[in-house]
Parts: structure tokens; C-alpha cells; sequence
């Protein structure tokens, strides 16, 4: 007669902090299923359940019921998480990988390939000539990614060059963010960013309306007929912008924006007036500044550091311009870009909104102190 020996289902008894936790991995609806089911064994452990009643009630198999109870019986919270697992030996070490992000992060030129920028295949194609065994284009492609490095996009980046650039931005970034000297600007102060958008061309094409599941549609090919340069100025407070459409770009013509900005009643009436200009020929710094002085007595010029248009917000206002009234047009004639561009400029002032500015001296200053020294 054979006798069989069975083993007592090892006792839980739950503190609060360790019951609270686990009835919260249960509520939760975004908990992985196989935690779920490790903390309900353990909470109907604790309340006295059999390994066979625990599998009946969550539709599981004793052994399993019988491993997660005694894992949490020997270890406690930590030993309802699974072992490490030894896995596929690893092929490559930390130096293939190394090698193929350095790779990555170089200049085609650098090897001599007639390429502007390297793809996964292109990547492959030279380490295959360098590393053996050379990793798949797959692997080579999961570890960029795991490294956050994208060889194939492009974005463009303008480097500061200006030796005087901290100097000559922080006045500027300090008006828009209200002050000037230290002090706060006062109702009376008035300041205006000025520019002109360049060689805009007037091109007739044919296009099509869009319709249901149709973008507009422009044909590629076109007429020329000519083209203009838009001078105008942004008043910052307030959004309201003033242009005005000339064939040439000449300090004469954007003497006469001036004047006509200036005659409005929120120039004539301010106290001071803030003109800032980049360094274009139009309004260049050794002229434009003297000729502002000898005109009007309230006013201040600022010159922009030298490939710094990003930090003039006129510039945002001509790329709403460009995105809106431009992109796509067809225009016969000079007159008729002329005329769009005006009208687009008096539904914009219909409801002027200024531009949230948000950009200050101190992030410029963190920016200049992570850039790189340049010769």
C-alpha cells in the first residue's frame, strides 16, 4: 500500500501597505494581464484559498496558482517579476554598435561618397566593407533608432557668426519681453520690427479646386511675369502690420514705409518708438540709423546681429503671408500679386493679433553657451 505525502500551501499574511498595492495592480486597466493575475493569487492566498481553489476561481492550473505564491512567500513584492532570461548569445559588442553610430553620425564626404545623406543601406554598404561579421541593415536600423540617430532627415540651422551677437540680440529680446535698460516699458512705448520679402514672383498656372478626398491641385509648369519685393513693418503690441509692394528694394522706398508708419497715430503719439531692422542694404546700419535720429526725435534704431532675421518678428508674419496667400496662387501680372498681397495684409489687420513671444535673453544665452566656437 503506497502512501502519498502532500505538502501544506505555504501561509500569506499581507500587510496594509502590500495589500493596498496589490488591489491597485488589479484595479488598474492599463496593468499588464500576467501582473494582474500574479497579484489576485496572492490576495486569495492571503485569504486563506488552496492552490486548487485559486485555479478554479481565476481559470489558471495549480502549478501555476503553487509558483506565485511561493515566489511571494520566499521574496515578497520582487518575486512576482520575471527572472532574467539568458537569451540568444549576443553576436555583436558594445564596439560593432559603437562603430556603426559613429558611422552614422558622419559626412558622406568624409569617404568620399557622392552622397548628401545616408540611408540604413548606405550604412550597411560601408560597414560591410569594415566590420566582420557586419551586421544586418535590420540591426543596424534598431540600433539607430534605440541611439536616436537619424542620418536621413535634414533640417536647416542658421550658426551665429556675429562676433557681437549676444550684445547686439539682447536689446532686441528684452522689448519683446517688455523692457528696455532694465525698466519696464511704459503704454507710451511703441516698438516696430521692419523687413522686406524679396524676388516674390508672379506666376500664372492652372489649378484645380479641391473637393472630397482631392487636395488643390497645381499645375507644375508656369508663366512668368515678373515679380516684386514686399517692404513692411509689425507693430509689436498690437499685431497691426504696415507694407507696402515696390519693383525695387531701395533705401529710398523703405524711407517711405518709415513715413507712413510713422504717421500713424500710435507713432505720432508714443513717447518712443523702436525700430528694428536687420543689417539689408535698404536700411543698413551705417545709414538708416542716422537718417531715423535726424527725423524724428522719438525714435530708437536697432540693427539685428548680422544672419540673425529669425529674431524679427516681421519674419513670422511673411511666412503666414507665404502659407496663405502665396503658396499655390496664380497670378498674370504684377499688379494682380501686388493686389493679393494687399488685401491679404488688410484681413490681417482686421483682426491684428500679436505674436506670443516667448524667447529671452537667457535662452539665447544658453543656446551660445552649447554651440561650438566658430572661426
Amino acid at each position: 500500500m503506497s502512501s502519498r505525502t502532500t505538502s501544506t500551501p505555504a501561509q500569506i499574511s499581507l500587510s496594509y501597505p502590500e495589500r493596498t498595492h496589490l488591489e491597485a495592480v488589479v484595479r488598474r486597466a492599463t496593468a499588464p494581464q500576467r501582473d494582474v493575475l500574479r497579484a489576485r493569487i496572492v490576495l486569495l492566498a492571503a485569504r486563506g484559498y488552496n492552490n486548487t481553489q485559486i485555479a478554479k476561481q481565476l481559470a489558471c492550473n495549480r502549478k501555476t496558482a503553487r509558483k506565485w505564491r511561493n515566489r511571494y512567500t520566499r521574496t515578497g513584492r520582487t518575486g512576482l517579476a520575471d527572472k532574467p532570461r539568458s537569451g540568444r548569445p549576443r553576436i555583436y559588442d558594445d564596439t560593432v554598435r559603437a562603430l556603426i553610430n559613429a558611422l552614422a553620425c558622419e559626412l558622406p564626404a568624409q569617404r568620399d561618397l557622392p552622397l548628401s545623406r545616408l540611408s540604413i543601406t548606405d550604412i550597411h554598404m560601408v560597414a560591410v566593407c569594415e566590420i566582420d561579421p557586419c551586421p544586418s541593415p535590420s540591426t543596424i536600423a534598431a540600433w539607430l533608432k534605440q541611439a536616436a540617430i537619424k542620418p536621413w532627415t535634414v533640417t536647416s540651422w542658421k550658426t551665429p557668426r556675429d562676433p557681437d551677437f549676444a550684445q547686439k540680440a539682447a536689446p532686441v529680446l528684452d522689448l519683446y519681453n517688455g523692457t528696455w535698460n532694465g525698466e519696464d516699458l511704459t503704454d507710451g512705448d511703441v516698438v516696430v520690427c521692419a523687413d522686406e520679402k524679396t524676388a516674390i514672383k508672379a506666376r500664372s498656372r492652372h489649378r484645380n479646386p479641391p473637393g472630397p478626398g482631392r487636395p488643390l491641385r497645381v499645375e507644375h509648369e508656369y508663366d512668368r511675369h515678373g515679380g516684386c519685393t514686399y517692404q513692411a513693418a509689425l507693430i509689436v503690441g498690437t499685431g497691426e502690420v504696415y507694407g507696402q509692394c515696390v519693383v525695387k528694394n531701395t533705401r529710398a522706398n523703405f524711407e517711405r514705409l518709415v513715413e507712413m508708419v510713422m504717421a500713424e497715430p500710435i507713432c505720432q503719439q508714443a513717447d518712443r518708438v523702436f525700430w528694428i531692422t536687420d543689417n539689408g542694404t535698404s536700411h543698413h546700419p551705417n545709414t538708416f540709423t542716422r537718417w531715423l535720429k535726424k527725423q524724428y526725435d522719438n525714435v530708437e534704431g536697432l540693427h539685428l546681429p548680422k544672419g540673425a532675421s529669425w529674431l524679427n518678428q516681421i519674419e513670422l508674419y511673411f511666412s503666414v503671408l507665404t502659407r496663405k496667400a502665396l503658396t499655390g496662387g496664380s497670378f498674370d501680372s504684377i499688379v494682380a500679386l501686388m493686389h493679393q498681397i494687399a488685401g491679404f495684409e488688410v484681413l490681417w489687420n482686421a483682426v491684428p493679433e500679436p505674436f506670443e513671444w516667448t524667447y529671452t535673453t537667457e535662452d539665447m544665452k544658453r543656446l551660445l553657451e552649447k554651440l561650438p566656437a566658430v572661426e
